[in-house]
């Protein structure tokens, strides 16, 4: 190769090598779960079938980022952290569990598997954020409008908005994360407790016309 050539490759090499020690390193994430605190139980099962579908959400809540309001109606989300899944799977997966560790219903399926049930419980997820308050404390908020769909017939049975709010005493994201976690846990208390209310009250002629 001649000096020049060779000239020319060398400033090539440092040129691109320059240049892609300025490129922005991608930023560190932590993923978390969603924590759990409800115990399991042994208890008689009923009867019927559940499919539990994911919640729809607006686009700030569509994501896997972990919302905060921090004042007024912004909407932002906490930086270098992230849920381990999008927001409306992470709460589906969360009542479906709930379900499990209550033991009641116990032939569950979600809406990916695509299966038919007797009964679907399906909804809107309108929050589902920490919010700081004027007075500087922070909570979480999860609000959920739950609807109960008979399966066969896609007749809604019963719907309720279901809303929780937790205080929390640390602003950190791991002290937030526990109080999503102490949240959820009281919301899916609500939801399965109104679910099998609301379905034991159905009459038992339409049930096995469901079946």
């Amino acid at each position: 190769m001649k000096p020049s050539l060779r000239l020319l490759a060398l400033a090539a090499a440092l040129s691109l090598a320059s240049a892609c020690s300025i490129l922005p390193q991608a930023e560190p994430v932590d993923l978390y779960r969603l924590p759990v605190n409800q115990a399991s139980r042994t208890v008689a099962p009923l009867d019927w079938s559940l499919r539990l579908n994911k919640p729809l959400a607006s686009e700030a809540l569509a994501g896997p980022r972990i919302a905060v309001i921090p004042q007024g109606d912004v909407i932002s989300s906490y930086k270098g952290a992230r849920w381990s899944d999008a927001v409306p799977v992470l709460l589906r997966n969360r009542l479906l569990d709930g379900f499990q560790r209550d033991g009641q219903v116990q032939r569950l399926s979600a809406d990916d598997s695509n299966l038919q049930a007797d009964y679907e419980l399906a909804g809107e997820l309108q929050a589902f954020q920490s919010e700081y308050r004027p007075d500087g404390t922070v909570e979480v908020v999860i609000r959920y409008d739950a609807r109960l769909v008979q399966g066969r017939t896609q007749r809604i049975l019963a719907s309720k908005r279901f809303e929780v709010r937790q205080p929390l005493a640390d602003r950190q994201v791991s002290a937030v994360v526990a109080g999503f976690g102490s949240a959820s846990d009281q919301l899916v208390g609500q939801v399965v407790g109104w679910t099998v209310t609301q379905t034991n009250q159905v009459p038992r002629q339409a049930q096995a016309k469901n079946q």
